[in-house]
C-alpha cells in the first residue's frame, strides 16, 4: 500500500509541476511563448525580463501555489504511514522535476529556483529564510540573479541537514535539488566565468 501511495505522490507532484506559470501566462494573456524570447527559459526571471509588468505576479502564484499543493497533498498520503515530512518533499522535488522537464511541453521547463524555495519554505521556514538571505545577498551586490540562484542551491543541502538532523531521505532529496538546480544553471556558469552573464534589470526590454 505505501509503494502505491509514494506513487501516487510522484505523479501527481510531477503532473502539477506540468503547470509552468512563465508558460501558461504567456500563452493565454499575451499570445505567445515565453521561450521565444530573452534566454528561451520558461521561468519567472526571464519572464519578468520579457513582458515585466504584474503578470509576473501569476507567475508566481502558478507556480509557488502548484508546489504547495503537491507538497501538502505528499504529506497528507504519506502522513498515514507516519512519513509526513517525507511525503512534503517527494510532493515537492517532483514538482520541482516537473516544472523543469514537463511533458507536457516538450520538457523544456523552467530551472526549478522558485519552486525549490517554495517546497523549503512549506518544510522549514529557517531554510527558506537562510536561502533568500544568501540570494538577496548576492543579487543586490552583483546584480546577477543566476550567481544567488546556484549559492541558493549549494546551501539547500546543509540546510536541510540543519533543520533535519539525522534524516537521510531527506537530505538525498535536498542534495538531488540542488543538483538538479546546478545543472539548470550550466549555460549561466559559464557566461558568469567569462563575464557575460545578463545583469538584472528592471526595465522591460523593447520588443
Amino acid at each position: 500500500m505505501f509503494g502505491w501511495f509514494l506513487a501516487l505522490t510522484i505523479v501527481i507532484g510531477y503532473a502539477l509541476g506540468n503547470l509552468n506559470g512563465a508558460i501558461l501566462t504567456s500563452r493565454l494573456l499575451l499570445k505567445e511563448d515565453v521561450r521565444t524570447h530573452g534566454s528561451g527559459n520558461a521561468g519567472l526571471t526571464n519572464f519578468f525580463r520579457s513582458y515585466g509588468g504584474a503578470r509576473t505576479l501569476l507567475v508566481l502564484a502558478v507556480d509557488v501555489g502548484k508546489t504547495v499543493a503537491a507538497a501538502l497533498l505528499g504529506g497528507w498520503l504519506l502522513g498515514r504511514f507516519g512519513l509526513a515530512d517525507l511525503g512534503k518533499m517527494v510532493g515537492g522535488v517532483s514538482t520541482v522535476f516537473g516544472h523543469m522537464f514537463p511533458a507536457a511541453f516538450q520538457f523544456r521547463g523552467g530551472k526549478g529556483i522558485l519552486c525549490g524555495a517554495t517546497l523549503a519554505g512549506v518544510m522549514d521556514w529557517r531554510i527558506l529564510a537562510a536561502l533568500l538571505a544568501v540570494f538577496l545577498v548576492a543579487v543586490v551586490l552583483t546584480r546577477y540573479v543566476s550567481l544567488g540562484s546556484c549559492l541558493g542551491a549549494l546551501v539547500y543541502p546543509p540546510a536541510f541537514a540543519l533543520c533535519f538532523p539525522g534524516d537521510t531521505a531527506l537530505l538525498l532529496l535536498a542534495l538531488l535539488v540542488a543538483a538538479a538546480a546546478l545543472f539548470m544553471h550550466r549555460a549561466n556558469l559559464v557566461r558568469l566565468f567569462r563575464g557575460t552573464e545578463s545583469r538584472l534589470t528592471f526595465r522591460k526590454k523593447s520588443q
